[in-house]
């Protein structure tokens, strides 16, 4: 009864410190997207300012007697000088002049390897409206220089009044780009079809907002307007709160619609300050509550203090009862987790128990037909009709069977087996032929990275082969489910030690650890489709060979599994030190 208050008090608390937060965060956001308003008109400003920058500069050049005469089919050097004159005070990209077919007969880059001269531009859109009789607009990525800039157009017509060429300038806007980054600023400029046309970040460049249809696609290709960029999606998403999370960023989001082409201005404000003030008002509102909650208390203690006095022999019982209370909880936690750790040791002992059993009994079980197959291809040899070929390949899975059984039977009843020098390579490549039925089943594709020397170490072949089977059929179920199944091999070695690595793209291992997935019977597999046993089995032989077997998740998604094992044994390196 006497928490009640206390617990009262706590929830009015916070329940007053998250209304203050949410009230003040309001606030503050309101304030921040104002500014963020000040500063998108701004940007709107400058981008609307180099969009008309040059707009009267075609129009005049029309009118010049140099570019009239040289349209005329007059000689271009002396246009050509002064196109380049212009370009360089003006800070322009290029001027250039283009016949009625689209061919540039005069450029202010006419000394440059990227000279426009001689190029023709007749698909772009810009060339187009000029030649209808209006000023040509169009922003793209030049076909010649692989710059992306501004186009503007003008029809130039002779003294008659007759059209007789174009006259077009081109200028980028790295100045805004940059000014952008510069200042911090998260902002993209798009055209009226959703694609980025400038941003603050190169990543989101030539990005589209939305999908684009077929014709719209093929209307950018038909003008080459973006060479031959993907326009891939943007990697955005807004809501009905005016935000936007970008670059896996939540900001405020903010549009200015109203420019020249119906180009779009997005905005990207952060709210950082807006949380930080909250957080301040909210910690002062919560502050001042708890200093009045803290005098509630102290007066409250001393009430308690002055009635705590009177009964000191029933607090001093108390404490002893509590004292011996404790200690008898401890006691009982430690023989829980005694009683918890002998349970565990009894699970996997009879885990193992039941292995062995199983070990014991496959091999029993399988030793009668294979004695029978071995009986069969007797006969077969001895018969004149035998195909030698079929008997070989089929006595060669025979003795691959005998080997399983004896790996088996290790579980039982271990036993060691004789080592020999033998190339992992080879081991490998014995492991992707017999999983070749597996691997057209789920139609996955295997990246062998093979080494050109040889990777020799000592050890039981037909054990590691059977590790190496193991871990890439493991590989292959967990690939079942993927769209692209892809398993990529490599085998290496370091002063001391040769390794393998498989590593697929499928799951992942998720939450789980090796030591778990190691357990015999422990599978993630569907029900019937395994035992559990592979991990189980490979681990005991990978130690047998004194190695080590790690596993992770892929960075990319799906497992690495990696086997080290020593080049010499742990006996030849002490002989070694």
């Amino acid at each position: 009864m006497q928490r009640k208050p206390l617990i009262f008090s706590f929830a009015a608390t916070l329940a007053l410190g998250v209304l203050i937060y949410q009230v003040s965060f309001g606030y503050f956001e309101a304030a921040e997207r104002s500014k963020a308003e000040g500063r998108l008109s701004l940007y709107r400003s400058s981008v609307v300012a180099a969009l008309e920058q040059y707009a009267h500069l075609t129009q005049i050049l029309a009118r010049d007697t140099y570019v009239i005469e040289a349209a005329a089919g007059g000689d271009t050097n002396a246009l050509n000088e002064r196109l380049s004159a212009f370009s360089t005070q003006a800070g322009l990209d290029a001027i250039y002049l283009l016949d009625l077919d689209g061919l540039t007969v005069s450029a202010s880059n006419f000394a440059k390897t990227t000279s426009f001269v001689g190029q023709n531009y007749a698909f772009r859109p810009y060339f187009k409206s000029a030649l209808q009789g209006g000023q040509g607009r169009f922003y793209a990525i030049g076909s010649t220089t692989g710059v992306p800039g501004y186009f503007i157009a003008d029809a130039v017509t002779g003294s008659d009044g007759i059209l007789i060429g174009v006259i077009a300038i081109k200028k980028n806007f790295d100045d805004l780009e940059t000014s952008w980054r510069e200042g911090g600023e998260q902002i993209i400029l798009t055209s009226q079809d959703g694609l980025v046309l400038l941003a603050s970040d190169p990543k989101w460049r030539y990005r589209a907002l939305r999908p684009l249809s077929v014709a719209k696609k093929e209307s950018i290709r038909a003008a080459r307007q973006f060479g031959g960029a993907p326009l891939k999606l943007l990697d955005w998403r807004t809501d009905e709160r005016g935000r936007a999370v970008i670059a896996g960023e939540e900001r405020l989001h903010l549009v200015a619609a109203d420019l020249p082409h119906d180009w779009q201005l997005h905005y990207f404000a952060s709210d950082d300050r807006a949380v930080a003030r909250s957080w301040l008002a909210t910690a002062v509102a919560v502050l001042a509550a708890g200093s009045l909650l803290i005098m509630f208390q102290v007066q409250r203690a001393r009430r308690i203090g002055r009635a705590l006095k009177r009964s000191e022999q029933e607090e001093a019982q108390l404490r002893e009862t509590n004292a011996k209370l404790a200690e008898e909880i401890n006691e009982r936690k430690m023989a829980e987790r005694r009683l918890t750790r002998a349970q565990n040791e009894l699970e996997r002992a009879s885990r193992l128990v039941a292995l062995g059993e199983l070990s014991a009994s496959v091999t029993h079980e399988l030793g009668q037909p294979i004695a029978a197959m071995r009986n069969h291809l007797a006969a077969a040899e001895i018969s004149p009709q035998a195909h030698a070929s079929l008997t070989g390949h089929i006595e060669g899975l025979v003795d691959r069977m005998e080997g399983i059984t004896r790996q088996l039977k290790f579980f039982a009843s271990p036993q060691s087996e004789p080592f020999e020098v033998f190339d992992m390579r080879d081991g490998m490549n014995v492991a992707i032929e017999l999983l070749a039925p597996n691997i057209e089943d789920v139609n996955a594709e295997i990246k062998f990275d093979e080494p050109v020397m040889p990777i020799c170490i000592r050890g039981s072949r037909l054990r590691i082969e059977q590790v190496m089977t193991n871990l890439a059929r493991n590989a292959l179920d967990a690939v079942e489910d993927s769209l692209t199944p892809r398993l990529m091999i490599r085998i290496g070695q370091t002063e001391h030690d040769a390794w393998f690595e498989i590593e697929d793209n499928g799951h992942g291992l998720g939450q789980a650890t090796l030591s778990e997935i190691q357990e015999p019977f422990v599978t993630t597999r569907a029900s019937g489709r395994g035992l559990g046993l592979g991990l189980a089995i490979s681990a005991n032989i990978i130690k047998d060979h004194e190695g080590l077997l790690t596993a992770e998740n892929a960075v990319s998604g799906g497992t690495v599994f990696r086997v080290t094992i020593p080049v010499t044994s742990r006996d030849e390196r002490k002989g070694e030190e």
